[in-house]
């Protein structure tokens, strides 16, 4: 079954060309284009796809912005949204994940990174550009949060730490069950209990926890 995908972006030539990339992906089709995103929140909301990849910079409401109003913290049934962007600027990725995405690709990243991040997104994961994972979160976490992180409503077991650290360093289920030993379901399950136990929603919300609480610090790969 096909991975269902709106794309916004108020350049038609991009627009075109990332529905053409996606198309030609076997598994992923185009139900819709924006090129605003009150546009793309109006059609998110009406077709419910599996992926919304918004572009930042549009004109009126924002990527940002549309991503809070699809995946925000207050959103009772969220989207998964994938935020594209040609600027590699820390305050815009550090935004849009704090609105809800579930990743953050750069325009360069290329058709395979691409799909990648949709599937990604579409099954309950998250990917960031390779570049600027680790820089960003590290970044922002020494700088301390806007507000004390919360604590966990019960301790964390050993293994959730450490699922906890391999997902901070955007390592995927697989390679978690790979390097921990242990099957995907297991990983999956360890997830969850964490997204519970740290009153967070998906990953990348557990990636920032991770950072902003120093349990993953600079240089950590």
């Amino acid at each position: 079954m096909s991975v269902r995908v709106l794309v916004a972006d108020d350049q038609e030539i991009v627009r075109t060309g990332l529905t053409m990339i996606l198309n030609a992906q076997p598994d992923i089709q185009v139900v819709a284009e924006a090129a605003n995103g009150q546009r793309a929140v109006e059609l998110a909301q009406r077709l419910r796809p599996d992926v919304c990849l918004l572009d930042i910079r549009m004109p009126g409401v924002d990527g940002i912005e549309a991503t809070r109003m699809l995946a925000g913290p207050t959103v009772a049934d969220p989207l998964a949204v994938v935020v594209i962007t040609t600027f590699d600027l820390d305050d815009y990725v550090y935004a849009a994940l704090r609105a809800g995405a579930r990743g953050f690709l750069l325009k360069d990243a290329g058709p395979a990174l691409l799909a990648q991040a949709v599937h990604a997104a579409a099954s309950g994961d998250a990917l960031i550009a390779p570049s600027i994972t680790a820089r960003l979160l590290t970044a922002f976490a020494s700088t301390g949060p806007a507000a004390p992180p919360a604590q966990p409503t019960e301790v964390l077991t050993e293994r959730e730490e450490q699922v906890l650290a391999a997902v901070a360093r955007g390592r995927t289920n697989s390679e978690i069950a790979d390097e921990l030993y242990i099957t995907l379901s297991t990983v999956k399950t360890h997830i969850a209990s964490l997204m519970a136990k740290l009153g967070v929603r998906n990953r990348v919300e557990i990636a920032i926890w991770a950072y902003e609480t120093n349990r993953v610090r600079a240089g950590s790969r």
